[in-house]
């Protein structure tokens, strides 16, 4: 179910916990006034059709409810957050007329649990500003002048991770343009190296482990800091250069820049000087000068011949007597150097010229130096060459004001504590182009000084809408504190989330600067845990087909396409259409409606073709007329039919007798004995170790095929019918709760019970999950391995249980099978996932 839930847009995770005398969570109860059809009309209504689905929804919430952990001893965390601040919001609300607080109220602001949060309101974004406030402290935070990625439609700057491949905006398509702003940034970059080892303490992190590591890259070198000189004086400005050889920086000899550095773009005092000295296309030596704050040392600024350097950095240190490229740079201009390092006779390598480092292995000057940088403040963290800090600048209204005040006497001074939040201010009328909307709020903007009491200025700039995401698990474990942003004890007790559900799209982005928050919190003793998630459930998109113009790469409405020719074009230039399917997105008018779908279909059978229809970590390609819709609809119909069955079998002038059961009779009770077990052993873990919804739905789907088979005798006195039908609905109650609590209510009317476990009085979303029989642990030693192609079930094959848990046997058995040569004969097989405890294999062809 959260999956489906993810997929239309609900954020969903889950933290779980074994019960002690510590916490216990109060469990969300259904409440009294709501009603079934059964309780409301006092009869079983036989058909399962349109109108009955319609009561279904008429009756109970559509509100999943986490049925499959609600066990005695787990207890269990499945919060709701809205992330309410940003882009999307702030354009929606532009685009209908409205302030973005009022169209964001009437979008969210509805309660699904005691464990929500909202990252608009004041409540929430306080504790942003103070955890801002906390990195600024700690020296994470500054501003700096930089080129940044702006966004000529929206009007606003957007970070590295938010442009595509082709250069175009994530949000609005258009193509990006560089140009200089003064920018908030976060050095997520001091992290680097500790979330890269980290990753290794996340082995459930299936594939998104990777994109993050090659996202990070290589942590060999770092950036130390320089203080600029110009013939001879101090600037006051200050320049981080990158090396891949930190342990050999008494041998540097210069810094370059790239030609279109901010230095000689940008507001820099040093622009005039560095423009006269640069000749295009050469390595040109200027009268600026670099002092390095660690060692003391002062080396010229050359700007490159080159017009990038490695990876995305701008500076960088020459070192000659470790690159040759740098040793003819420096010959060229006639620099001088050092050597500083000295191979013994043994091929150890020792550090000579080098102040206190003299002596020591390369290796062990690299520690001491890094650390001896970090502990004077000037720099010195490993990172790569490929990673940038955070820009989290954002010229528009909706979203978490800075906490700084610029005062012309102190500087930059962050916002006291006890003052925060710093609410937005109301704005009545804006159009989300341009400067900053706080700009044009004097009343707002001007204030006092905390420190001097002297006239100052708030920063107007908001931050990113990632910023608030980055810390929102914290605030789960707490979030009605008002007196903090979390307690340590809650968050101790609950982190790490043991299950995030989310898309791939977030492997360098959301999960990334989660990451980060959580490194930094365990830094500060907030929290005790480095990692944030333990488990990811990486799952697919619902895809669309979305519409823009081939000229601006602009999205188009429905309204505004002609899709009664051949190709689609534009209703009024008549322009051809690039037609693509993507994530739906409110920026990309490709979403769908869900109450159009509800109410033709009903929320169940939705929620049921979402799952159905593929494996979460799959896309889908969204259309609802494919054969699953009619598909999952058939098996609620069926499942209405069972419970129809049982219920007018009992209500019959025959009492139920299980001895009453021929030889025959208790044969085919035993056979869906059998099968029930085999289904709630499979349903089960697909649920807690595969999450393969798709796969869960088709063995429930088997089981109720069993089920219609059975005769009419073993209905009314079959104890097994009983059970299993009873375990089945239990099983669908967390994909599909509308119908299975109105199924539960059948079966809890039903005369003449024969299973007594069943807390019958209860609904069906309190039921015990089902557990295996006992007696049928005493497994044979032959088993069923069950067959998928292409993640669709087409039979089974019996094996040796030993065989069955060597991959290679069990493909050749198959392949041998006649199950096998009916499918498998001549089509090419990309790879086979066997999963030994579930008995399954599942076969990926080459199509």
């Amino acid at each position: 179910m959260q999956t489906a839930w993810q997929r239309f847009g609900v954020c969903s995770s889950c933290l779980k916990r074994q019960l002690n005398d510590f916490i216990k969570w109060q469990k969300g109860l259904i409440p009294g006034w709501i009603r079934s059809i059964y309780s409301e009309t006092g009869k079983w209504e036989g058909n399962y059709g349109l109108e009955t689905r319609k009561k279904v929804e008429k009756w109970w919430l559509p509100r999943m409810k986490e049925q499959f952990c609600k066990t005695s001893e787990t207890d269990v965390i499945n919060p709701m957050g809205w992330d309410a601040f940003g882009l999307p919001a702030e354009n929606a609300a532009i685009e209908h007329g409205l302030h973005p607080a009022n169209w964001t109220q009437r979008m969210v602001f509805f309660s699904f649990s005691l464990q929500e949060i909202t990252t608009c309101l004041p409540e929430y974004y306080k504790w942003t500003q103070y955890l801002f406030i906390k990195l600024f402290e700690a020296g994470l935070v500054y501003q700096k002048e930089a080129m940044v990625n702006w966004d000529p439609v929206d009007q606003t700057v957007l970070a590295n991770e938010q442009v595509d491949e082709d250069g175009c905006s994530w949000r609005s398509g258009a193509k990006v343009e560089q140009k200089y702003l003064r920018q908030w940034f976060i050095k997520t970059t001091v992290y680097a190296k500790a979330m890269l080892d980290s990753l290794s303490d996340l082995p459930e992190w299936y594939g998104i482990k990777e994109m993050q590591a090659n996202w990070i890259g290589d942590c060999v070198g770092c950036y130390l800091d320089f203080m600029l000189k110009v013939n001879g004086k101090e600037t006051g400005e200050k320049l981080a250069a990158y090396t891949y050889t930190p342990e050999a920086i008494y041998g540097a000899s210069h810094l370059y820049v790239l030609p279109d550095h901010r230095l000689l773009h940008a507001n820099s005092s040093l622009k005039e000087v560095l423009q006269s000295e640069f000749i295009p296309g050469k390595d040109c030596l200027t009268s600026v000068t670099a002092v390095n704050l660690l060692t003391n040392q002062e080396v010229p600024i050359v700007i490159s011949a080159k017009s990038a350097f490695e990876g995305y950095i701008d500076t960088k240190i020459g070192i000659p007597s470790i690159n040759p490229e740098d040793a003819a740079v420096a010959q060229n201009l006639g620099l001088s150097f050092s050597e500083i390092i000295e191979t013994l006779p043994d091929g150890l390598e020792t550090l000579v010229n080098s102040g206190e480092f003299t002596g020591m292995t390369r290796q062990e000057a690299l520690k001491a130096l890094t650390q001896q940088a970090k502990n004077k403040g000037v720099g010195g963290d490993l990172t790569s060459d490929k990673l940038r800090d955070w820009l989290i600048s954002r010229q528009r209204y909706w979203g978490t004001p800075i906490p700084i005040i610029h005062c012309q006497t102190c500087g930059t001074v962050p916002v006291p504590y006890e003052d925060l939040p710093v609410k937005l201010p109301n704005i009545t009328t804006f159009t989300g182009k341009g400067a900053s909307p706080l700009e044009t709020v004097p009343e707002w903007m001007n204030c006092s000084c905390p420190r001097c009491k002297g006239t100052a200025k708030r920063e107007t700039d908001t931050m990113d809408t990632f910023v608030d995401s980055s810390w929102y698990y914290l605030r789960y474990t707490d979030p009605h504190n008002s007196d903090r942003p979390f307690n340590k004890a809650l968050a101790d007790y609950w982190m790490p989330v043991d299950l995030y559900i989310g898309g791939k799209e977030h492997a360098v982005m959301h999960l990334y600067y989660a990451r980060f928050l959580s490194h930094f919190c365990y830094d500060q003793k907030m929290t005790k845990h480095k990692e944030p998630f333990y488990k990811l459930l990486v799952q697919g998109l619902i895809k669309s087909q979305t519409y823009k113009l081939t000229t601006t790469s602009q999205y188009l409405k429905r309204e505004e396409i002609d899709l009664t020719g051949i190709e689609p074009v534009h209703i009024k230039t008549k322009e051809k259409l690039q037609v693509t399917w993507e994530k739906m997105s409110k920026s990309k008018h490709n979403g769908i409606d869900p109450e159009e779908l509800v109410e033709q279909y009903g929320i169940d059978t939705m929620r049921l073709y979402i799952l159905f229809a593929a494996p979460p970590e799959q896309d889908i390609l969204w259309d609802a007329k494919t054969d699953a819709v009619p598909g999952v609809r058939r098996w609620q119909s069926r499942l209405w039919s069972l419970v129809t069955k049982l219920i007018e079998a009992r209500t019959s002038s025959t009492v139920p007798n299980p001895q009453l059961l021929n030889k025959k009779e208790k044969a085919e009770a035993k056979k869906i004995w059998e099968q029930k077990n085999l289904v709630v052993s499979e349903v089960t873990s697909y649920f807690t170790k595969d999450y393969l919804f798709n796969a869960a739905i088709s063995r429930l789907m088997g089981l109720t095929n069993v089920l219609s088979q059975a005769s009419q005798p073993l209905i009314l006195h079959s104890a097994e019918f009983e059970d299993a039908l009873a375990t089945l609905c239990i099983m669908v109650a967390p994909m599909a709760p509308h119908i299975a609590s109105e199924l539960w209510k059948g079966l809890a009317h039903v005369q003449n019970k024969l299973c007594t476990y069943h807390k019958w009085d209860d609904d069906v979303l309190h039921q015990s999950w089902p557990k295996v029989d006992p007696e049928y642990l005493q497994q044979p030693d032959i088993i069923e391995m069950s067959v998928l192609i292409n993640n669709k079930a087409c039979g089974k094959v019996s094996m040796p249980r030993q065989v069955a848990q060597n991959a290679e046997e069990v493909h050749e058995l198959i392949l041998q099978s006649e199950l096998g040569i009916k499918h498998l004969q001549g089509r090419p097989i990309k790879k086979a996932f066997l999963s030994p405890r579930t008995a399954l294999i599942n076969f990926l062809l080459q199509e």
